[in-house]
């Protein structure tokens, strides 16, 4: 079978030093850049790993009797936007994984399938080509799942005024006077009612009393 991977992408791994010894171990440690397709490292615009950003990579290659077990450990820094203040936030990242990637040619136990056998393709399963897989799809999901569905910039962190936009975290004390609308149409008719009287009182003759005061 030929193989569709390329050796020389930083995420594709080749584990022909292990050969078919059960038990058989590789450690490999290596930083790749995040790529930025087919998919963006997290969740597109709300948090996620940049493009071409510094991925760590601590991974074990461990040869079982039905393929390789791929466990490892990914960090990098992603970076978001608080949900509650809109606030750009950066974070560290850790996610862990761990992934089978099995001979093409064994079955669920382990051995060697016979050729009756090759039509019963799993979609679930991933499987080695030529001594080669790919670690990118484990890896998005790995990181995906690593991330907060909701990020903040801090835990305490207040959000913005719902009146007037201001972040409350900068401005703990901000507030509105409270005015309920069916008061206030009350008090300008009452303010109204009142400018009217003021109104006659200035403009009414003077009582007898006033008269014979002059």
């Amino acid at each position: 079978m030929s193989t569709r991977l390329d050796h020389r992408n930083p995420l594709v791994f080749d584990t022909h030093e292990l050969g078919r010894r059960p038990g058989a171990m590789q450690r490999v440690t290596r930083t790749i850049d995040a790529p930025g397709s087919p998919a963006p490292f997290g969740v597109e615009g709300v948090i996620g790993v940049p493009d071409g950003a510094p991925v760590e990579l601590e991974i074990r290659l461990e040869s079982v009797m039905e393929g390789v077990l791929v466990t490892g450990t990914a960090r990098a820094s992603a970076k978001g936007e608080c949900v509650r203040c809109l606030e750009p936030l950066e974070l560290a990242l850790e996610a862990d994984f761990q992934e089978m990637f099995s001979y093409p040619d064994a079955d669920d136990r382990g051995r060697i399938a016979e050729p009756a056998d090759d039509a019963e393709d799993d979609e679930d399963r991933l499987f080695l080509e030529d001594g080669l897989f790919d670690l990118e799809p484990v890896l998005r999901d790995a990181v995906v799942l690593a991330l907060p569905m909701q990020p903040v910039c801090q835990e305490d962190c207040q959000g913005l005024c719902s009146e007037c936009g201001v972040r409350l975290t900068d401005d703990p004390d901000h507030h509105h006077d409270a005015v309920d609308i069916r008061w206030a149409a009350l008090q300008g008719l009452a303010d109204s009612i009142q400018d009217g009287e003021k109104d006659e009182m200035s403009g009414a003759e003077p009582s007898v009393d006033e008269k014979q005061e002059k």
